[in-house]
């Protein structure tokens, strides 16, 4: 499993940051870094049909070996990285092997990951963890699947025995602002159904993600000096303030888990003068989901009648929608991933994923789409770490569907 460590700790290094203000895609100037080393790579695995289109799409072929009809599958992973914490010069380490004691990932910083917070170290005890140096994120999130998939790919090419049908990888950029499916030719990339290469811990096995929208909501007061304002001022923040009350407390990410949804405050800038909030509407349930967005709807009327004189702009937006309707229907591709995990030894662990993937947006372009682990933790973060074992892992779960599904 060399090739796939010493790939990993080259890509992480490749800063890949995605922008969200920018309208181009990629939304970063520095993904094509990364997207010319890849494209080099699979050519020296030996794949054919290789492309790198003109917004940063990545497609692969490793063509069938066999005169089996197996249908072509596709496994789909994203270079980016999440633009909420520094993706900047990254300094991957490996733990040779973890004693299961607190990690101290910066000693001049004092920045430490305990075993406290994160419980699930206690998982890891004697394995290999790549971790970072307290100020950056890892980038496992989702290098590692890259690799993963790379090095599967690479194997059944050296190994040519091994009977397989026609396999593809894609991979995308701007996924982690929600951008990843916008231009992937679905038609151009030829599968039947594919996998995202994803998720966190070993045995992540997800059809179900949330329904997501953007609210933006603009509002525009009117300053006067305090001490002529009565009856004259409308101060645009506390406006906001009180939009947010209105919302329920219960209902954010803090205080939710599994198919619960949720309201969360994103963004909160202003003056008297002007205010703009920004929050994301999740939900499991498609009905809870239209709820939530009536329920914003409803509070910014209520507050456009209560103050007649100020400007309020709500501009809601759908993100994507839950995956689960358009899997169900071809839920052997969930069984077929569950399978191979059970015959390499993994206990899948199926979970609706609270938040979304490339894989939502295609399986509702036709391609349908669940989410396998990558095994990484604690992703978009400095506390990011990946088991090298839990790598491994992944790359046995793509190489055991392959050789299910040509039997």
């Amino acid at each position: 499993m060399s090739f796939l460590v010493e790939k990993f700790l080259q890509y992480v290094k490749i800063d890949t940051t995605s922008d969200s203000k920018s309208q181009s895609c990629p939304s970063s100037e520095i993904q094509w870094n990364l997207a010319k080393i890849i494209v080099k790579d699979l050519e020296e695995i030996g794949l054919v049909d290789i492309s790198l289109d003109e917004n940063g799409y990545i497609m692969g072929t490793l063509p069938s070996n066999t005169q089996k009809d197996i249908p072509t599958i596709g496994f789909i992973a994203h270079m980016d990285t999440a633009p909420s914490f520094n993706g900047n010069d990254i300094k991957p380490r490996i733990i040779d092997n973890y004693d299961g004691n607190d990690i101290i990932l910066n000693s001049d910083l004092n920045i430490s990951m305990t075993v406290k917070d994160f419980p699930e170290l206690k998982k890891y005890v004697n394995q290999k963890l790549i971790v970072t140096d307290g100020t950056t994120l890892l980038g496992a999130d989702d290098k590692a699947g890259i690799v993963e998939i790379m090095t599967a790919l690479k194997y059944l090419k050296e190994n040519p025995t091994i009977e397989h049908g026609e396999i593809k990888i894609g991979i995308t950029p701007d996924e982690e602002i929600g951008r990843g499916a916008n231009l992937f030719d679905v038609e151009k990339f030829g599968a039947k159904f594919a996998y995202t290469i994803d998720g966190g811990e070993v045995g992540e096995l997800e059809f179900e993600n949330f329904n997501a929208a953007s609210a933006n909501i603009v509002i525009k007061g009117r300053d006067i000096h305090p001490g002529a304002s009565k009856n004259k001022m409308i101060n645009a923040m506390l406006l906001a303030m009180e939009l947010n009350d209105m919302l329920p407390a219960n209902e954010r990410p803090e205080y939710t888990e599994g198919y619960e949804g949720f309201f969360l405050l994103t963004n909160f800038k202003g003056t008297i003068e002007t205010t703009e909030i920004d929050y994301i509407i999740r939900d499991h349930s498609k009905e809870k989901f239209l709820e939530k967005k009536e329920l914003i709807e409803n509070a910014v009327k209520y507050l456009q009648g209560k103050y007649k004189d100020a400007e309020i702009i709500l501009t809601l937006k759908d993100s994507y929608y839950n995956m689960r309707e358009m899997i169900e229907p071809v839920y052997h591709i969930v069984d077929l991933a569950k399978n191979a995990m059970i015959e390499v030894g993994v206990k899948p662990i199926i979970k609706p994923i609270r938040g979304g993937t490339d894989g939502a947006r295609l399986s509702f372009k036709g391609l349908p789409c669940p989410n396998i682990f990558t095994g990484g933790h604690n992703f978009h973060g400095k506390f990011e770490f990946i088991p090298i074992e839990s790598m491994e892992q992944s790359v046995k779960v793509i190489l055991k569907i392959v050789e299910i599904l040509s039997r």
